[in-house]
């Protein structure tokens, strides 16, 4: 149950463009990320690294110091989406994202 008295259950998952939406508020610098855990995007380096932005929980894999894709991501609100095999091309949040956005995003996680 939500803070809303809401079951997450009972709302739509989170699409991929929702998520992406997340991402380019952070690109603008609309709204702040920071990173849960104490590596850095550096020490993490082949894994997945987990942010939070204004309550958005987003898991993002790290492959060889390059943002790859997203692996999951929940809403503040407890909705969900995440990455499944087999899903079609263009569905990861990141793939979403322009050149330009997907480099600066993967600058700002370099720098948390």
């Amino acid at each position: 149950m939500t803070a809303d008295g809401c079951n997450a259950e009972d709302m739509p998952a989170l699409t991929a463009r929702e998520v992406c939406q997340v991402l380019r508020e952070v690109v603008f610098e609309r709204q702040t990320m920071t990173k849960l855990g104490s590596q850095t995007w550096d020490e993490v380096y082949t894994c997945h690294f987990i942010v939070d932005v204004e309550g958005w929980r987003i898991t993002l894999c790290n492959d060889c110091d390059e943002l790859d894709y997203c692996e999951e991501c929940t809403s503040p609100d407890g909705r969900q989406w995440s990455f499944a095999i087999g899903d079609r091309p263009g569905t990861d949040p990141v793939a979403l994202l322009s050149t330009w956005e997907h480099q600066t995003l993967e600058r700002l996680l370099k720098a948390l």
